[in-house]
Parts: C-alpha cells; structure tokens; sequence
C-alpha cells in the first residue's frame, strides 16, 4: 500500500484577523519501489512454461478437450431428456436449413449437412459453452459464396455449356479431356459444383488456420473492436445481401449472381431485366409458403413460453412441397428448378486445394473474424445467463477445428447461430450432449432420407432462407430507443448497415470498423470540457453548465478537461481553456507588447508626462481571476504533445500573473508529468490529489500576496 504523508503549511492572514491561521494539507504518496528485472521475468515465464510434470500434461489436456472434463460428471437421469430432446428438435430445424443455406454458399444440398454433421460432433468435443448451437450461419454462408462465385467464374465454369450441376457419389472427382473455356490449358478435374466445393473447403481450412492461430496467440482482442452496434447493423446489412440473392429462386429466374462492390444493386437490375421470364408455378409456390412458414414462425415465437418445443413448420413445408413437386410433376410440366440428387453416405475424404490458398487467403480473415466474434459472444452470453464459465481462448480453438477438420470432407465454414441456440436453450439443453443428438438426426438424413428430397424445388428452399432473416430485420424497430440511449452507436448501426448492403459484405465490416474507431477518436478530439462550481457545504465540484446553484470562488476559475489529452486533441484543449476563461494569454501579451510600444512612441513625441497615467490606465484593466484550477480526472494518459501542451499552458498564463494549478492526477498522468520535467525545482506543490485542495490553497496564497502588497 502506498503510504501518505500530511505536511501542514501555514499561510498568514490579514491583519485584523489575529490568531486565525490557514492550514493547507499538501498531501505526498510514497511510490512503491517497483524492482522490474527483465532477464529474472524472462527466465520465470521460461520455466513456467517449458516445465513438464505429469499434472500440468494432464492440466492441459483436460482443458484442449473439454469433453473429458464434463462427460464423466454427467448426471443422465438430470439432463438426458432435456438433452434429446433439444437435440432432436434442433437437428429436425437444421435439416431444411442447411440444404436451403447450402444455395447462399453456392454448394450443393449434400454438402450443407455435411457441415452440419461434422460441426456438431467437433463441437461437442472442443467446445465449452453448453448451449451454443455450432452450424451453417447465412452471414457467413453469404460470404462464403460470393468468393466461389468469383473463382468459378475465374476458372472458366461460367462459360461453359450448360450442364446440368448435379453431383453423384462417383462423381465427384474424376478425370475429363474438356478444358475449361479460359486463359490457362489446365484440364478439367472436376465438375462446376466439385470446384465449387474444393473452394468452398480451401477458404474453410484458411479461416480456421486464422482462427486457431487467434487462439494460439490469444489474439482475441480483436473482437473487442466489433462492438454490438457494429455487428447488428452488418447482419441486417448482410441479410439485405442475402436476401437479394435469393429472390431470384423465387422468381424461377435463371440469371447469373453478382459479385463485388455494389452487387445488391446489380442483382436487382437483372431480376427486373428479366422479370418477364419469371415462373409462375415457382411465384405461386413461393408465396404459398411465405403464407404458411410467417404465420407459424410468429406464433412459435408469441407462445414460446407455453409450447414445449417449437413447431417444426420448415420440415412441414419442405415434405409437402416435395410431395407436390413430385406427383404434381413440376420441373418436366412447368420447368421448375429443383434440388437434384442428393447422394447417400459420404464422399471420401480430400484435403483443400493448396494451389487455392493465395487466391482466398485474403478473403478468408473478415470470415474467420466475424465467426470466432459470433461465437465467443454467444457462448459467454448464456453462460452467463445460466451461470457458468466458459474459455473464450478455448472457444476459438474450438470453431477453428469446426473449420479446420471438416474442410477435409467436403465441408464449408461454420460459426454459432443465434436463432438455433435460442430454441436449444428454449426446449431443455443441459449439456454440449445436445449436439452429439443433432449430429445422429443429421447422420439418419445423410444415409437414409436425403435422396427423397430430389424433387424439391429451390424457391421453397430460398423462401426458408428469408424467413430466417426476419430476426434480423426487425432490429429497425429497435432504432428508436438505440437513437435514445446513444447516438453514435445508432449511426455506426447505419453506417455499417448501409455500406454491407450496398457495397459489399466484406468492405461494409472494413467500414464499420474504420468508423466506429473515428467516433472514439472524434470523440475524445472534441471533448467535454466545462467550468465547475463548488457545491456548497461540501468539497465537490461540478459542472456549471450541468447543473444549478454551485457557487465559484472569487478569482479562481476550475477547468475539466474529459478526455486524455494527446497530439490529436491539444489544440481544442488550448482553444476551449481560452474560450471558457475568457482570457487568451497570447493575445494579453500581445496587446502588452502593442501598449508597450504605443508609450514609447508618445514618450518620444511628449518629454513623459501622459506616459505614468497612459501606464496605470493599462495596468488597472483586471483579468478577472488569479488561478486557474484544471481538474484531470477524466485525463487517462499524455503524451509527448500533452505534456508540451501543459507546459505551454502554465508559461503562457505565468506570464500574465496567473497561476495554474493540477488537481485529480492518476498515478500514470504524474508519472508522464514527472518524466517529462514538467515541474521546476520546487514547484511540485502545485500538484493536488482534489480539486478543493487545490482551491483553498489558491486562497491561501492570494492571502498571503495580498499581506505582503499591504506591508
């Protein structure tokens, strides 16, 4: 503890005030001896960390899997039930989802709930929160595809004949002598949706090579600069995106996807171009299940208290409009897009693309950022919620490896989705055990159900897409009260939102981010800064402006300045102590020097005799006050240029008979004071630790002047 000195000097009074003495508490903290030795620091986390015992092997182990620690404590008569029980109805939501985000990733239905499987299962194992439900997430989906839209139409794919893109069991990588129509002669290894995934699953692996590297260098920080605000108002922007690119499904529009900067509006160009085109049975189909899957999804969400599960209305509409596509024979009488065959089983297992890598590297860091800030997020909200405590470090392993293994097998990238973890909290998980029965409901589908659902038509798939979006659209209900609590956060909302909308995905979180740190550093370059007030019968001082009734104490002016005081604010830290005192010492001794000047030119036209009463003229025009008090509380840190500034300050109005005065320093402002010689020898009393301090010292000392003027 740091220990406190008093040291009591006295200041006479006037005389006529005998036997009254002024005390003023100048108060000194003794520091700490700080005995820093990097080389000792150094050798400690050495040892400490390349130190091999049998407890720390089983330490680490036991925290890089989870699973071994919770698994043999779980009480299966406490949380079974609750767990299949989530897991079924999670699983049940998942299936329709995943063949339906499958077309936002530009892969086919298949490999949607291969990364459904496997993300389960990977989770499960890494994963510590007990209620995150770990999958296929649209924003994510969304980014994934515009980049295998752009490498396929890199390779040539686009201009090719059409073909029709269905992959079968056998046929996923094999060997053909037609060339893609392109500027290489590389030939053709696989079909349009084989490249598809292969890039698919090269930017999978990248992004959770990223991912567990954030976690390796813990590294997570970086999610502190994706504040709420700057990630609801990219979902919302992301899920216009989204929905733009699915409207063309529900038109039966065959026009190609748009890509790059701008491409919401481009897309909408093309649906209009070809509006004429549009398929009446897939219009027809389309709004059908919009007429079924809102009303049902608003009263799932209205009764979710009453209902023990939600109703699985997206199974129910994708087994209906199957049936109906296949017995009503759809895509032979109206030319309806359908899913196509959906194989059984797995694929063999096949590692990225390496040659891939350069050309997704880049695109791969915004996705594998927005996923493990997604996750973390939401795994330390329901803990919270349900108190427990997760590993955020773990968590990032846990969603690179949910990226990292699964890109071996046909997979795309993954992170939480909020919308599937609020039903597997609302249907009674208890523990990760929830997403061990998902991935078994997703493994029945994969061997058994999946080719039954060739018939279906890609319109109800993308209309489950949309429906799905709704959560986040609604959050312009909410901008009211944002604009009401803070502003700034509303317009980085706005900002954010607009620019993933309208520019692109990836550029509109660049700007979100960019932004959001100019609002910090606008806000701390154009500060609070009012005068204060003494609150009566006490030693607070406050706002003048703020609030009513304070009293000021004559010839001492108080200054705050709320905001560290560095190179980018100095200026408004000068300009606004000028403007609120009144007095800008520049300008005072400026017009000295002009007063100076205009005497000594009349001294030389007159012998002298008007220059006493021209002198004592200037020399009577009061300033108004003697100290200025600067109360730094709200000053976290100075630099080099703050430190000058204070300097600057202090020599400025000494030079004009007013004193400065530092009061509320943090141990890290009056070490930089120090270091930076702020302080001649002997003027380290003028450092205060509360503004009343250093006020009633202001008064002491003008007492004392004003003793020594009258002898």
């Amino acid at each position: 503890m740091a220990e406190f000195n008093s040291v009591h000097s006295v200041t006479e009074m006037p005389e006529g005030d005998d036997a009254k003495r002024s005390f003023h508490h100048r108060m000194f903290l003794e520091p700490q001896e700080k005995k820093r030795s990097l080389k000792a620091l150094v050798v400690k986390q050495a040892k400490k960390t390349c130190s091999c015992t049998p407890a720390k092997v089983k330490d680490y182990v036991f925290s890089f899997f989870p699973v071994l620690q919770w698994l043999p404590k779980y009480k299966l008569r406490e949380y079974l039930l609750g767990d299949i029980m989530s897991g079924v109805i999670v699983g049940v939501l998942l299936v329709p989802q995943s063949i339906a985000y499958s077309l936002l990733a530009g892969q086919e239905p298949i490999y949607g709930l291969y990364t459904s499987f496997f993300a389960s299962i990977i989770y499960f194992i890494f994963g510590t929160s007990r209620h995150i439900s770990v999958g296929i997430f649209g924003v994510i989906c969304l980014m994934v595809g515009q980049v295998v839209d752009r490498e396929i139409q890199r390779a040539g794919y686009d201009l090719e004949p059409a073909v029709v893109g269905v992959l079968t069991d056998t046929a996923a990588y094999v060997n053909t002598t037609i060339p893609p129509v392109n500027q290489t002669s590389q030939q053709l290894l696989c079909d349009k949706s084989c490249y598809a995934i292969t890039v698919g699953a090269t930017m999978t692996f990248i992004a959770g090579v990223y991912q567990v590297a954030m976690g390796f260098f813990q590294v997570g920080f970086v999610s502190v600069y994706l504040s709420d605000s700057l990630l609801s108002g990219f979902v919302t922007g992301a899920s216009f995106t989204i929905l733009t690119s699915q409207a063309k499904y529900l038109l039966g529009l065959d026009i190609p996807r748009s890509s790059g900067v701008g491409s919401l509006i481009g897309t909408w160009i093309n649906i209009f171009r070809n509006i004429h085109k549009t398929n009446f049975c897939d219009l027809i189909t389309s709004f059908l299940c919009f007429l079924v899957l809102i009303p049902t999804k608003e009263l799932n969400e209205h009764f979710k208290s009453r209902l023990k599960a939600p109703i699985p209305v997206e199974l129910v509409v994708i087994v209906a409009a199957t049936l109906a596509s296949h017995f009503g024979k759809l895509r032979e009488t109206y030319g309806s897009s359908v899913a196509g065959h959906i194989p059984t089983g797995f694929l063999p297992p096949h590692p990225p693309d390496w040659n891939l890598i350069p050309n997704v590297a880049l695109d791969a860091i915004p996705i594998a950022i927005i996923g493990f800030a997604i996750t973390v997020s939401l795994s330390e909200m329901f803990a919270k919620k349900h108190g427990y405590s997760v590993k955020a470090n773990q968590e990032m392993y846990a969603i690179g490896f949910c990226n990292i293994i699964p890109s071996f097998f046909h997979c795309f990238t993954t992170s939480a989705a909020l919308a599937k973890t609020l039903v597997k909290e609302s249907t009674g998980c208890r523990t990760q055990m929830s997403g061990m029965v998902t991935s078994l409901v997703i493994l029945l589908v994969l061997l058994v159900i999946a080719p039954l659902f060739y018939s279906l038509q890609k319109c109800v798939l993308a209309v489950i897409t949309i429906v799905n979006l709704r959560g986040a659209l609604r959050k312009f209900k909410d901008l009211p009260k944002m604009w009401h609590l803070s502003r700034v956060d509303t317009v980085i909302w706005l900002v954010t939102m607009a620019a993933s909308a309208l520019i692109s995905t990836e550029i509109g979180l660049l700007v979100g981010v960019c932004f959001s740190m100019l609002c910090v550093i606008f806000r701390t370059q154009r500060p609070e800064a009012p005068l204060l007030g003494w609150v009566a019968e006490s030693e607070t001082y406050e706002s003048l402006s703020a609030y009513k009734n304070l009293q000021t104490k004559p010839g001492i002016v108080v200054f705050r300045f709320e905001a560290p005081l560095y190179y980018i604010n100095k200026e408004c830290f000068k300009s606004t102590l000028y403007k609120q005192t009144g007095v800008n010492p520049v300008w005072v001794k400026a017009a000295n020097k002009k007063a100076a000047k205009r005497m000594l030119r009349e001294k030389e036209v007159d012998s002298g005799g008007n220059q006493t009463s021209i002198s004592m003229d200037f020399v009577s025009e009061p300033l108004g006050f003697h100290t200025i008090v600067i109360d730094c509380c709200a000053v976290q840190f100075l630099d080099t240029a703050g430190i000058r500034t204070l300097k600057e300050v202090c020599k400025d109005y000494r030079e004009i008979d007013v004193q400065v005065l530092l009061a509320q320093c943090n141990p890290s402002v009056r070490s930089s004071l120090i270091r930076g010689e702020f302080f001649k020898e002997g003027e380290d009393h003028l450092l205060f630790h509360s503004v009343h301090q250093a006020v009633d010292f202001a008064l002491g000392a003008q007492g004392h002047s004003g003793v020594s003027a009258s002898k």
